[in-house]
């Protein structure tokens, strides 16, 4: 060894630019996935609520047409008014409990489905779609006068 030099020992300068540069990407990944899996809840939300809302929206109308009619426009209207944009939806209405006599307890069941572009719910430009459904039940009231 030469007089006046010395042997430089390897540092860590650097390190924490290659630390984040394997990290950051995972991380990102991981972020996103929480915010998809997010909205997927919400959407999930959505569509049990709008099959709430078409289930008592039918329970009240007195025959089955009218009930099928109602639940139909308050499902489409329920998924709007949230800004759920459904590709198709596809809502089915038993009307079965408004055929009960009067005196006697009876439901409406209402299935909504609705698919849901994968680019509209989880990340702009994401192929694919995503079928969403959900089903709720109302009482009719059973002192109601019902339609023929």
């Amino acid at each position: 060894m030469r007089r006046g030099s010395r042997v430089r020992g390897l540092g860590d300068e650097g390190s924490a630019a290659v630390e984040a540069a394997i990290v950051l990407p995972g991380v990102l990944m991981l972020l996103c996935m929480a915010i998809a899996g997010g909205r997927l809840v919400t959407s999930h939300a959505k569509i049990d609520a709008a099959a709430e809302d078409a289930a008592r929206e039918a329970s009240i109308h007195r025959t089955a047409a009218s009930a099928q009619a109602a639940a139909r426009a308050a499902a489409s209207d329920s998924l709007n008014d949230q800004g759920l944009a459904c590709s198709s939806v596809s809502v089915n209405v038993n009307t079965g409990g408004l055929n009960v006599p009067v005196g006697q307890v009876g439901t409406v069941r209402v299935a909504v489905q609705c698919t849901v572009p994968l680019s509209d719910l989880l990340l702009p430009g994401l192929p694919g779609a995503r079928t969403l459904t959900s089903s709720a039940t109302s009482v009719v009231d059973q002192y109601r006068q019902r339609g023929a």
